[in-house]
């Protein structure tokens, strides 16, 4: 991984995933941002340069730490999603600090006017905090995005949503952006754009493009391995892992026979993750143990047109097992439980694997090389999902699923 020392920083071109270290000394005035750009603030997450209602350039900076507002950037399709600034109740919705959210409305406005005006829009560069052992308040750049995604409609794009915090409403928003297929920002173009230029003979085709078409070429990366470790499927943050332990402390217990009474409760709860993950997702049946046929659950999956709908149907099974977080000892969803769902599965359907633990190595990979239509949802997976949902703490998830999942 290519990492920029502090000392560079000024001279330094950008890079797709390249950490920029912070100085030594961790100080906020080693802050490494506005050294790589001069001009920008050292704080907040969005950190505009340039005076006026449009700006020369945009930082969308996120720590990945908020648990209430998750920026999430998917890798494989450039896909950015990112929450405005106003966090906390007691302000209208863009009665903000750093103007973060009048700035989307102003380039989501001149995204969707007639015609459009995107040159005025200005580049958004992001950046994630990565601790470095160099620098504490080191970061890596992401990429340079822009307002909208290919297909998405005017209406989806920027949505005012509602939060409540200790009995008080208020609204924020969730934007979606682009990351454009560009690996390097060279300086001379960093430049132009600090002096208000980005248009200038510097600037990539794929940024021309989408200025002057509309065009968006996201940058699309594609996993190169057919499987996830068992790391990628065991939470990686503590807030994580506290969700996913009280998932499966609900519904495990020690006596066998209230094991199995609380195995068809979580089939439900399992069926019910996967509705969150996409709302295309129709459960028909929870099936009992005695009659399923080695299904958990069956359901469909729209396709096309909500008034012309096609549906493939799939068969979902759900496994409460251990998951190796706190010094337990994992149990893994094996090649006997995969193969059984495998077997169940008729010609054109689907299968769904959900389990509070992690799928074996074996399991995962011989699924993957042989082509199974097969779904895994594993532990991280399940708290992520929560987390998206707004169940982002303990005492919500517990109270979900006293709610929901009576036992």
């Amino acid at each position: 991984m290519r990492i920029i020392a502090f000392s560079g920083l000024a001279q330094s071109d950008l890079f797709v995933d390249a950490i920029y270290e912070s100085s030594h000394d961790g100080q906020l005035g080693g802050e490494p941002l506005s050294k790589l750009l001069p001009g920008l603030g050292n704080m907040g997450g969005f950190r505009p340069s340039g005076r006026g209602v449009d700006k020369n350039l945009v930082v969308l900076f996120s720590t990945g730490e908020d648990k209430d507002w998750p920026d999430t950037l998917d890798l494989n399709t450039g896909q950015f999603v990112y929450f405005g600034d106003n966090k906390t109740p007691g302000h209208e919705i863009h009665d903000t600090q750093k103007g973060g959210n009048k700035i989307l409305r102003r380039v989501f406005e001149l995204l969707h006017a007639t015609p459009p005006n995107r040159a005025l829009i200005p580049p958004f560069l992001i950046f994630k905090k990565l601790q470095t052992e160099q620098g504490s308040r080191s970061v890596q750049f992401k990429g340079i995005a822009v307002p909208g995604y290919p297909g998405m409609s005017a209406t989806e794009n920027l949505v005012a949503v509602w939060k409540t915090t200790q009995g008080q409403r208020f609204q924020n928003y969730k934007s979606t952006f682009t990351v454009l297929d560009i690996a390097t920002l060279s300086r001379q173009w960093i430049n132009d754009i600090l002096a208000g230029n980005a248009n200038s003979e510097n600037a990539p085709d794929v940024w021309k493009n989408w200025v002057d078409r509309g065009h968006y070429q996201p940058l699309k990366s594609e996993p190169t391995t057919i499987i996830r470790s068992e790391a990628e499927q065991t939470p990686d943050t503590p807030l994580k892992g506290t969700i996913l332990k009280a998932v499966w402390s609900y519904f495990d217990h020690e006596d066998d026979s209230e094991k199995k009474r609380l195995a068809f409760v979580f089939e439900r709860f399992a069926a019910r993750i996967f509705q969150m993950h996409d709302h295309r997702v129709i459960v028909d049946e929870i099936t009992r143990g005695t009659v399923d046929g080695g299904r958990d659950a069956i359901g469909r999956y729209l396709l096309g047109l909500s008034d012309d709908p096609v549906y493939a149907e799939f068969s979902l099974e759900a496994k409460c097992y251990r998951p190796g977080i706190d010094g337990m000892a994992v149990i893994r969803v094996g090649v006997k439980e995969v193969s059984r769902l495998i077997s169940r599965i008729r010609h054109r359907q689907f299968g769904v694997l959900v389990t509070t633990s992690v799928v074996h190595k074996q399991a995962y990979q011989e699924v993957r090389e042989d082509r199974h239509p097969i779904v895994f949802i594993s532990g991280r997976d399940i708290a992520e999902i929560l987390i998206k949902a707004g169940y982002n703490t303990k005492a919500a998830v517990d109270r979900y699923l006293e709610t929901e999942f009576p036992v």
